[in-house]
């Protein structure tokens, strides 16, 4: 799988990402829902793009956990799954490398004119 860069906007900021072509779709689709997390935050009275990122990432690993508390939950109510244990590990693994990659986009975001990464 070769590596390529593309060019998403978060809060405002153009940021170079790389991936891979099977990849872009998918975190293309995270960074629009991250920006709109970040906007609905800014929307709703932070005024820092740190505290309203932080902000987004608190909302979006809470809908994580709500569902993957939703997953677990179905096979003990012997709910009938039809899903495939591989297709589950895929995504399961999708979705560790998106946290990965928002853990450092949250790190490197910083408000405009002032470049310094963000200390947790």
């Amino acid at each position: 799988m070769s590596q390529q860069r593309i060019e998403v906007t978060l809060a405002g900021q153009k940021i170079t990402l790389a991936t891979s072509a099977e990849h872009e779709p998918l975190l293309r689709a995270a960074c629009t829902l991250v920006d709109e997390q970040i906007q609905l935050a800014i929307n709703g009275g932070n005024r820092s793009i740190e505290r309203a990122s932080m902000m987004a990432a608190l909302k979006i690993a809470g809908d994580l956990i709500k569902l993957q508390s939703v997953a677990q939950q179905a096979p003990a109510q012997g709910t009938s799954s039809n899903s495939d244990p591989e297709e589950i590990a895929r995504l399961q693994k999708e979705i560790h490398n998106l946290e990965d990659q928002v853990d450092a986009l949250m790190q490197t975001l910083s408000l405009p004119g002032s470049p310094r990464p963000i200390v947790p």
